[in-house]
């Protein structure tokens, strides 16, 4: 696991030191036969949930409850957005969960899914409508970008480009609005610990020039 600086230039040391740390508890509970080694593995996990609540202001029992639930080998989780366009103007939603700030429509995606299905059952729950993924944007690491938001554990991010297929634009149960915005328009409140307004940037241009490579950190 890497905590160099230039690979990770967003985020402070002591949030990277803390996600290794609880990544290296988490893997060696999931692989470890041996009792010492095993309280020596939680007493790690324990350290780990103590930087995150020293330097994030989070509360412990919380932070050691999310660390325990996690099992098996760690590995980044996986995020999904939908850029889609319509008259070359891209849907965003507020997220009740955010102050009702805006946003591509997205989420975790889901065991047993595919990413694109995990992409389009988003926008559906989210935006009321059907799509078809038929682009992969970009994959990038919210790490080495700036968010700003505390994050306690590594997330990749899948930003797909979306074609409208049916469906009338509605909220879900995590969306308070649903609209569309030109470039020129998209709103200043965005829900940043999700999505960026150079993010919204590079869906517009990757919706101008199809032929795009897929972007990735």
């Amino acid at each position: 696991m890497a905590t160099d600086e230039a690979a990770n230039p967003k985020e402070p040391y002591w949030l990277l030191w803390a996600r290794e740390i609880q990544a290296l508890a988490q893997t060696g509970l999931a692989f470890t036969r041996d009792q010492y080694d095993r309280e020596r593995y939680q007493r790690l996990r324990a350290l780990a949930a103590e930087i995150m609540t020293e330097h994030a202001g989070a509360n412990m029992p919380d932070i050691e409850i999310l660390f325990t639930q996690q099992s098996g080998y760690a590995t980044p989780k996986l995020g999904v957005r939908g850029a889609v366009f319509r008259d070359a103007r891209i849907l965003l939603v507020r997220e009740t969960a955010d102050q009702h700030r805006w946003t591509l429509p997205g989420g975790w995606a889901d065991v047993n899914e595919s990413p694109a299905e995990a992409v389009a059952r988003e926008v559906r729950e989210e935006a009321g409508i059907e799509v078809r993924p038929y682009k992969l944007a970009a994959v990038w690491d919210r790490a080495r970008h700036p968010h700003g938001v505390v994050e306690p554990f590594h997330v990749w991010r899948l930003f797909f480009l979306c074609e409208y297929i049916g469906g009338d634009l509605q909220t879900g149960p995590e969306t308070s609005e649903v609209a569309l915005f030109a470039e020129h328009e998209l709103p200043t409140e965005l829900s940043t610990r999700r999505v960026l307004l150079p993010q919204l940037q590079r869906m517009f241009e990757h919706m101008r020039r199809p032929e795009l490579p897929t972007e990735f950190d």
